[in-house]
C-alpha cells in the first residue's frame, strides 16, 4: 500500500483522539526521519522529548535485541538483573533513593500522588488530605494526573476527577501560601512547564516552596517527565539549583521509545508511604523496558550527552533570538537547555505545516507556540538547518 491508502486503514481503524499529519513514517536515522516514500524530515520533535539519543543508536538497538533473546518479561513477582541495574542508575543520575518503574509517565504520576497521600494518612489516618498543583501545568490523562493538570479544557468533560486539588501559580509564591492549609500533604509542579508554555520556575520560588514544605511536612513532588534526563543540561532540572523533591517523577527519554516511566522517592518517604500491595503494574520495570534504561543511561555517561546540551544551548538561543528580531509576529523565545519555545502573535498551526512541506518536524505548546525538543545530540548545523527552513516558513 502507498502512503495514502495506509492513512485511509488509519481513519477507518484507530481512535480519532490526534489530529495527524498527512505522513506515514517508516524509519529513522540520527536527527532524521523518513516516510514511506522515502522523504526525509528534519526531526526537531523527537517523539516529544523521548528520542534523546536520536534514531537507529547501534549500540542502545543491539543492548534491546540481546535482552530481547533472553528475556522479555517475567511480572514483578520474582527480581530481574536489568531491572536492578536500571535502578541503580537511576538512583546515582537523579540523586534518590527509591525507585518504581512504570510503563508511561502518566502512571508515574499517578503513583506519586498515591505516596504522597498514603504518607499523609499515616500521619493522621485521615482521607481528606489536599495537593496543590499549578495552573497551565500538564501531568497526564489518566484520572488522577487529569486531575493536577491545571488547564481546564483537559479536565472539564472527565470530571469528577479526584477531589481536594488546588491550583496556583508557578513563580507566584503567594498564591502557593494562599492555597495551603492544615490538610495539604503534597505540591506538584514541573520546574520547566512543556505543555503550558515553556515557563521555567525560578530559583527564589523553588527556594520559597521547598522552604514552606519543610516548614509543615508537605511533600514537594517534581514532574520531570519531559524536563529532566537531560533537556535543561542537567539530569534533572532541579539540579540546577540543587533544590531536591521528596518525590520525582520521570519518563519520555528515561526509554528513549521503550514505553518506561519512573517515579523515585527519598528514604524518609519511602520508609512511611506505599508499601506491600499499595501499589503494582504488570509490565513496569520488565527486563527489555529496563535493559532500554540501563542502556540509555550508560549512554548519557559515555556520550557526555549531559556536556554536549550545555555546550549548544547558547547557540541555539542565539539563532532562535535572531528569529525573533528578524520577524515582528515573535512575541519572545523562553525555555531552558533542549528545551526552548517561540512565542507568536497568532495561531502556529499554519507554520509547522508549512515545516512539514519543507521537511521539518515542529510541535506547538498551546496556539501560540512552537515548542523544539529536539535529540539531545543535534549539532550547530541542525540548528542552523531548522533555522532556516522555519525562517521560510514564517510570514511577516
Amino acid at each position: 500500500m502507498n502512503m495514502k491508502e495506509y492513512i485511509d486503514e488509519a481513519e477507518k481503524a484507530l481512535l480519532h483522539t490526534y489530529n495527524r499529519y498527512q505522513i506515514v513514517l517508516d524509519r529513522g536515522d540520527g536527527v532524521y526521519l523518513y516516510d514511506l516514500e522515502g522523504r526525509k524530515y528534519l526531526d526537531f520533535v523527537a517523539g516529544i522529548a523521548v528520542f534523546a539519543l536520536g534514531y537507529n543508536n547501534k549500540e542502545y538497538n543491539d543492548a534491546l535485541k540481546n535482552q530481547i533473546d533472553k528475556l522479555i518479561h517475567t511480572s514483578n513477582y520474582y527480581y530481574n538483573v536489568p531491572a536492578i541495574e536500571a535502578a541503580k542508575r537511576v538512583k546515582r543520575a537523579s540523586g534518590m533513593d527509591r525507585v518504581f518503574f512504570t510503563n508511561s509517565g502518566a502512571e508515574a504520576v499517578e503513583g506519586a500522588i498515591k505516596a504522597a497521600r498514603k504518607y499523609a494518612y499515616l500521619k493522621d489516618g485521615k482521607t481528606d488530605h489536599e495537593i496543590i498543583a499549578m495552573n497551565h501545568s500538564f501531568h497526564g490523562r489518566t484520572m488522577g494526573a487529569l486531575a493536577v493538570t491545571g488547564n481546564p479544557k483537559y479536565r472539564e468533560a472527565f470530571e469528577p476527577l479526584i477531589g481536594n486539588v488546588k491550583f496556583a501559580d508557578l513563580n507566584d509564591f503567594e498564591s502557593v501560601l494562599s492555597k495551603v492549609t492544615d490538610r495539604t500533604c503534597a505540591i506538584i509542579m514541573e520546574p520547566v512547564q512543556g505543555e503550558g508554555g515553556l515557563y521555567p520556575a525560578t530559583e527564589e520560588f523553588l527556594r520559597k516552596v521547598r522552604a514552606l514544605c519543610d516548614e509543615r511536612d508537605i511533600l514537594l513532588i517534581f514532574d520531570e517527565i519531559q524536563c529532566g534526563m537531560g533537556r535543561t543540561g542537567y539530569m534533572y532540572a532541579w539540579q540546577r539549583y540543587q533544590i531536591k523533591p521528596d518525590i520525582m517523577t520521570s519518563a519520555k527519554a528515561l526509554g528513549c521509545g521503550i514505553p518506561l516511566g519512573a517515579f523515585m522517592m527519598t528514604e524518609s518517604v519511602a520508609a512511611n508511604s506505599l508499601t506491600s500491595g499499595d501499589h503494582g503494574t504488570t509490565y513496569g520495570g520488565n527486563p527489555l523496558a529496563a535493559a532500554a534504561a540501563e542502556k540509555v543511561l550508560e549512554l548519557f555517561e559515555k556520550n557526555h550527552i549531559i556536556e554536549h546540551v550545555r555546550e549548544i544551548t547558547p547557540y541555539f538561543e542565539q539563532r532562535l533570538e535572531y528569529l525573533a528580531a528578524k520577524h515582528d509576529c515573535i512575541l519572545e523565545r523562553r525555555g531552558m537547555g533542549f528545551m526552548q519555545g517561540l512565542v507568536f502573535d497568532r495561531p502556529v498551526g499554519e507554520i509547522i505545516n508549512r515545516a512539514v512541506e519543507k521537511g521539518l518536524l515542529l510541535i506547538n505548546a498551546g496556539t501560540h507556540i512552537i515548542r523544539f525538543v529536539p535529540a539531545l545530540i543535534i549539532t550547530k548545523e541542525n540548528i542552523d538547518d531548522m533555522i532556516t527552513i522555519l525562517d521560510e516558513c514564517i510570514w511577516s
